[in-house]
């Protein structure tokens, strides 16, 4: 059965870090890209970060760049989001999904991807 499960959200003060797990289990975790996306109250759905199947080219919105990195572990098919500096308005449901296809997917809007988790939420305040 595959499924991506998120864990890591909670309550940090602005400026504080949070580390984000997505542990995928029923396929080949190594051929697909993956996404972390986000949505808060009232606000569309983005995408916060793209890492590449091999982990070896990573992309993100211009929302997060220089504070969010995306990484990946193919050994225990684990994707992770380290978020350092977090603003108030980084306060969202964050979830990770998995590339339909195995192309690179950098480019591609939520509908390119499945296998969505249930979401973790952070919430950033003071």
């Amino acid at each position: 059965q595959l499924q991506l499960v998120e864990s890591g959200g909670g309550l940090v003060q602005p400026g504080e870090s949070l580390r984000l797990s997505c542990a995928a289990s029923g396929f080949s975790f190594d051929s697909y890209s993956i996404a972390w996306f986000r949505q808060a109250p009232g606000k569309e759905r983005e995408k916060v970060s793209t890492i590449s199947a091999s982990g070896d080219r990573t992309n993100y919105a211009d929302s997060v760049k220089g504070r969010f990195t995306i990484s990946r572990d193919n050994a225990k098919n684990t994707v992770y989001l380290l978020m350092n500096s977090l603003k108030i308005e980084d306060t969202a449901v964050y979830s990770c999904a998995k590339c339909r296809s195995r192309a690179s997917c950098f480019y591609i809007p939520a509908s390119g991807f499945d296998s969505w988790g249930q979401g973790t939420q952070v919430t950033v305040s003071s």
